[in-house]
């Protein structure tokens, strides 16, 4: 599944953005305090309000008051358009939330439409408000015309729960449980080192946490179950960290796993508490990276933190080749290394205005920057040079 636009209003300093045709990989580029994380933190919302309900969402950043933008009297609004895979058809969902009269928030508009073709105005799949709508049934990219797919009208038990959510879970439902799916995958790192490097009860863990406190268990997983995927990263972590000749998930006397990192020159391994953090950072990168079942979307924050720099272009290519292997992702960055690893196409500029909110710019629209990487300038060194953001931003 691939996101192909987004729309934002009113979320934080993202007063009113804009963003079409976003390729597979994408990377976020911006001076501090732009609103990088506010971006990824949209896709974290969405998830939250998903798993329970708006209500919730909002009140783990501070409620509806401190989320909508400053200044702002009007909803939080979200749109986003996505193909369930290349070859389907164009979703479009909308999601609208206010404050209701009794000052708790609820779902104003929530509303997916679908396209058949590239003519013709995109149908309502579904359709909602306050906690009442109605919902197509069956899958329909299989009619031949989507007006006569049946529809069923549906009341939630509270105007702040996702009808993606209360429907998603319903067989006859196909086409919102996709979206539903969709948003259930997200990927939104929140990766802490030292949670990385702790000692876990033993236990059972296919995927990597957000903020990777089950390391050592999915390499385990990953040993036991996909040894050609665990040799890859082995392989990948002695050609990049000097002296690493294998890692092990190891467990315990009393019944815990431990990472150990065998270095070549000495004969016992190093626990993980004991390597540097750009060891234990590059590992969990591949563990994600490699995972067998690639997340619909990864959203990663500069990544460049405790790496060595020529390290740098060497994971721009893991993310690019996960991105082609079927997750998208999305990345922020201040480095001029992982910036010269990447193409044009795939950078994006965020850039407070005067007035205090942040829009969101993409690089090759720019006609000066699009000739000047062509002639061989590197965008780190433009990035160096201040010439992105002033440039973009005309």
């Amino acid at each position: 599944m691939k996101i192909e636009s987004l729309k934002i209003r009113n979320y934080r300093v993202l007063q009113d953005v804009s963003l079409e045709n976003i390729p597979n990989m994408a990377v976020f580029l911006g001076m501090n305090g732009v609103g990088k994380t506010t971006f990824f933190d949209v896709f974290g919302f969405l998830h939250d309000a998903l798993q329970w309900n708006v209500k919730v969402a909002l009140s783990r950043r501070g409620g509806f008051r401190e989320v909508l933008s400053r200044g702002q009297d009007g909803d939080i609004e979200f749109e986003i358009k996505f193909r369930p895979s290349e070859n389907e058809p164009m979703i479009t969902y909308e999601l609208s939330i206010c404050l209701n009269d009794d000052g708790n928030p609820a779902i104003k508009k929530e509303i997916m439409r679908f396209r058949r073709g590239q003519t013709g105005a995109p149908w309502k799949v579904l359709e909602f408000s306050f906690g009442t709508g109605v919902a197509a049934e069956g899958e329909l990219i299989k009619y031949d015309d989507v007006k006569l797919a049946e529809r069923s009208t549906q009341k939630l038990d509270s105007p702040d729960i996702l009808a993606i959510k209360g429907l998603g879970q319903f067989q006859q439902f196909i086409a919102v449980s996709q979206l539903r799916r969709l948003i259930e995958d997200w990927y939104v790192s929140d990766f802490h080192i030292e949670d990385a490097r702790g000692v876990e009860d033993a236990g059972y863990s296919e995927r990597l946490s957000k903020t990777g406190d089950n390391l050592a268990l999915v390499a385990k997983y990953l040993y036991e179950n996909h040894k050609d995927v665990f040799q890859e990263i082995i392989e990948s972590m002695q050609n990049r960290v000097p002296g690493i000749s294998t890692v092990e998930a190891q467990e315990t006397v009393d019944g815990r796993i431990i990472l150990k990192f065998a270095d070549g020159n000495f004969k016992d391994p190093f626990v993980s508490r004991y390597v540097s953090d750009g060891t234990i950072k590059m590992f969990t990168y591949l563990v994600l990276l490699k995972d067998p079942k690639k997340h619909a979307l990864l959203c990663v924050e500069e990544p460049e933190n405790q790496l060595y720099p020529h390290l740098l272009s060497e994971l721009a290519e893991e993310f690019r080749l996960y991105a082609c292997e079927g997750g998208q992702v999305f990345i922020s960055t201040h480095s001029p290394d992982f910036l010269n690893a990447i193409e044009i196409d795939e950078l994006y500029c965020l850039v407070k205005g005067h007035d205090g909110f942040t829009k969101i710019y993409k690089v090759s629209d720019s006609e000066l920057i699009q000739n000047l990487y062509e002639a061989g300038d590197l965008l780190g060194q433009l990035w160096r040079q201040d010439l992105l953001i002033e440039e973009v931003s005309q």
